[in-house]
């Protein structure tokens, strides 16, 4: 495997967990879930050498992954007919470890946000400063932060009520 092959393999390696929380907020099954993340390195791969290193690695692999991901989604909302989300958390829990419920239901309550609200969220779990959120999404720093700061109130709203 030639030098760049090998760096882009170990970059992917190294922030998985990054493609697969977008993949994973923007998808409803496992199988749209694996396609968004090949789809995602995909789309890395072909703008890996338009990287120039101006802003972190994960801010640029942020922005691509997801641009991937809404431009998929709203491909798919073009083409299929949708429906509103049924929450019922019961369906999301794999383990009976309260921790685990509450990230599912963290997730459930996620994945009903319109695609900006979802991409804030994600970010600011991730421990993003607010302002690489603010460049990933073209943005003001300011905008961010009063939006997440809504966001907030949204997503404990939404999981009392669910929860």
């Amino acid at each position: 495997m030639a030098s760049k092959e090998k760096e882009f393999a170990q970059l992917i390696k190294d922030n998985q967990g990054l493609i697969i929380k977008v993949s994973r907020l923007y998808t409803n099954s496992l199988e749209d879930e694996e396609d968004l993340f090949q789809e995602i390195v995909l789309q890395l791969w072909r703008s890996y050498d338009s990287f120039k290193g101006n802003s972190k690695i994960s801010t640029w692999m942020y922005r691509v992954a997801l641009n991937t991901a809404i431009t998929l989604f709203r491909k798919k909302s073009k083409s299929l007919p949708t429906n509103e989300l049924d929450i019922n958390h019961a369906d999301f829990i794999e383990d009976d470890d309260e921790k685990q419920q509450q990230i599912s239901l963290l997730y459930t309550v996620i994945k009903t946000l319109p695609n900006v609200e979802r991409a804030i969220v994600m970010m600011y779990l991730d421990d993003l400063p607010y302002k690489d959120i603010a460049e990933n999404l073209g943005i003001t720093e300011v905008n961010a932060r009063v939006k997440m700061n809504r966001l907030k109130k949204t997503l404990k709203e939404q999981m009392e009520k669910y929860a």
